[in-house]
């Protein structure tokens, strides 16, 4: 499989999260990363709340974001009105979110590790909550 299948079974297996919830729905963005406007890899929301979320997934213990996929994020969120947020699975393990804030910012970009993750992260239940 490639790692272009990967990403997209990850998006695919958050969007049965948010479905298999009582009030949450979700919707993937097909072709999220290359469409001329920003947009995120899921979109999900209830009665309260929208969550714009960019979804990464690797075997690693560091994850990469370029500047211009927080840039684009953080744009789509502040247009839709949803809360921007990255999803993280290591090691097809559990998802943790972070927050904008939370994520490293390196010379080139963002990287979020395993420890960050953790540390910071929410969990799916606690993201819904």
């Amino acid at each position: 499989m490639n790692r272009k299948s990967k990403g997209i079974n990850a998006e695919r297996e958050l969007i049965h999260l948010f479905w298999n919830t009582d009030s949450w729905s979700a919707i993937r963005a097909a072709g999220s990363g290359c469409s001329r406007y920003p947009s995120p890899d899921v979109l999900a929301g209830n009665s309260l709340r929208k969550l714009a979320i960019e979804c990464k997934s690797s075997k690693e213990d560091n994850i990469y974001l370029e500047k211009k996929e927080i840039n684009e994020l953080k744009e789509f969120g502040r247009r839709f009105g949803a809360e921007p947020w990255i999803g993280i699975r290591i090691n097809l393990k559990e998802w943790f979110f972070l927050t904008l804030e939370d994520i490293k910012e390196t010379e080139n970009g963002y990287s979020v590790s395993v420890v960050l993750a953790k540390r910071k992260g929410l969990l799916f239940e606690e993201l819904i909550r």
